[in-house]
């Protein structure tokens, strides 16, 4: 396994931390009860710095800010199109800070500075210029009744949205997000998570500087039992958007339900399938899979983790993947050279690690990887099992890290089985030549998303969201769009008309 030292033949960016404190309301300010807590370097494990930690006082009064911006700000008020130029001159704002913003979330979260620059960043940027272009263009229908009566339907915002923000992807899932529920004219308050909170606190002084008024876009960095907690429960917060794991899921859809019946959108976890049939080009094939393993060093909710290969090609399959895997460098994500990055802290990495061992303790055999490679750090060498049973741990759990879990199959309808063999139903792969084979699978396999010979393959306008326990709710697309309307139907009464 390659590995790549720190600091030596590349440029790290000199870094100044602007933001720290609270947004609400227009203005950074510090927690109310004056707390702070520690941003850490995924690099060495050293602090970055230190955060304005909210709690409940700081979600009600960021609340407090969102609602007065929706009953009585201009925000709801504007034109659709004076909101998208709002919206395309935040997303120019994004453009002119890619290398700051992408260093940001390289030191937050230890993703790849390049993959930043080039993917995450101008993503974001584009999200926002996406739903810039729907906000002209939300409008209900009229309705044909079958009584002397004019119907019609308006679609309204919701009002105060609360999304809560996962660590992996900081600045997409921001914009997953924010983009459409602004474009829909809601206000809200967002609590990214408490491990990358830095990149989020920047947009917010960005979408200040792009005009976006006061109140409409609060962030509040904070922990899940408090601050998220706050807003999950809050009875002054119409929608929940939630993106994390199942179990923190489930905690705030029974705070949704026991305070004032918020609807909910949930992206919960995922133990994405990716099947290879016999008819694939191996090489293909296996460049795809250890892409959909072990981007992002496997912390992606979609990742391919439970890998399904055809009897014919396994023995090659897994020999090539072997192969491209002990190629991959493991180090500073500031590095060009570098394919995986640590994972985002400590817990995180010990909770991989841990997984590993249990691995092997239920009888899979580690073909390669799946060490910790740095004396500092969160470094960990991308792994291959194979002799993988469906109800062992690595095969049923959600272990968020660079590891592969290989399985052999003989016919169709028996991968078929397999691949719904789980609680989850996020995302799913499939690589074959054969269109009949891509189309009853891709019917088959119970997910919000199939791939069909490619990975990843997101698109602003491709709703993205899951079925089981995956979650509910699409981001994306006009699908999301429509997660932040409210269809209210008008009907009056017609004296005297012509026709019907």
């Amino acid at each position: 396994m390659a590995a790549a030292n720190g600091g030596q033949g590349f440029e790290v960016p000199e870094l100044d931390i602007k933001f720290t404190k609270l947004f609400i309301n227009g203005q950074f300010v510090d927690a109310a009860s004056g707390k702070t807590f520690e941003t850490r370097d995924p690099r060495t494990g050293e602090v970055i710095a230190r955060i304005a930690e909210g709690d409940k006082a700081d979600i009600d009064l960021a609340v407090k800010a969102a609602r007065d911006a929706f009953d009585n700000g201009p925000w709801p008020r504007m034109p659709g199109c004076a909101r998208a130029r709002i919206l395309h001159k935040f997303a120019d704002l994004v453009d002119q800070h890619v290398e700051e913003l992408a260093a940001l979330d390289t030191v937050d979260a230890g993703k790849l500075f390049q993959m930043g620059k080039l993917v995450d960043i101008p993503g974001g940027a584009n999200l926002l210029r996406y739903y810039a272009g729907a906000a002209d263009k939300i409008h209900g229908e009229t309705l044909k009744m079958a009584r002397p009566l004019h119907g019609y339907t308006l679609k309204e915002p919701v009002g105060v949205v609360g999304h809560i923000v996962p660590w992996n992807y900081p600045t997409t899932m921001f914009f997953f997000k924010v983009s459409p529920a602004l474009a829909a004219g809601c206000t809200m308050v967002v609590k990214p998570a408490e491990q990358t909170p830095l990149s989020a606190l920047f947009y917010a002084h960005l979408a200040k500087e792009a005009g976006i008024p006061d109140g409409v876009l609060n962030v509040v960095p904070g922990f899940g039992p408090t601050a998220g907690a706050a807003m999950a429960s809050h009875m002054d917060i119409d929608k929940i958007s939630f993106t994390g794991s199942t179990e923190v899921g489930r905690l705030v859809m029974q705070a949704a339900a026991l305070s004032n019946l918020k609807p909910v959108s949930l992206e919960l976890g995922g133990k994405s399938p990716i099947i290879v049939f016999d008819d694939a080009d191996v090489d293909m094939a296996v460049s795809l899979v250890n892409m959909a393993t072990y981007t992002n060093k496997g912390e992606i909710c979609v990742a391919g983790t439970r890998i399904y290969v055809q009897e014919g090609i396994y023995d090659a399959f897994v020999n090539k993947s072997v192969e491209l895997a002990k190629k991959s460098v493991v180090g500073d994500p500031f590095n060009p050279n570098v394919h995986q990055g640590p994972q985002v802290d400590k817990n995180q990495y010990e909770k991989v690690l841990k997984y590993i061992d249990v691995g092997k303790s239920e009888g899979a055999t580690l073909l390669t990887g799946g060490k910790a490679c740095s004396d500092k750090g969160y470094y960990i060498e991308p792994a291959i099992f194979t002799d993988v049973k469906d109800d062992m741990s690595i095969a049923q759990e959600e272990i968020f890290g660079p590891v592969m879990a290989l399985m052999k199959f003989k016919t169709m309808e028996e991968v078929i089985q397999k691949a719904n063999s789980t609680r989850y139903g996020l995302a799913a792969g499939v690589v074959t030549k054969n269109i009949d084979t891509m189309n009853t699978v891709s019917r088959s396999v119970r997910s919000g998303v199939v791939w069909v010979n490619c990975y990843f393959a997101f698109d602003p306008d491709a709703p993205f969201g899951g079925c089981k326990m995956s979650g509910f709710g699409k981001d994306m697309g006009t699908d999301a769009l429509d997660k932040y309307l409210h269809t209210k139907t008008v009907v009056t009464p017609l004296y005297n008309t012509p026709w019907l």
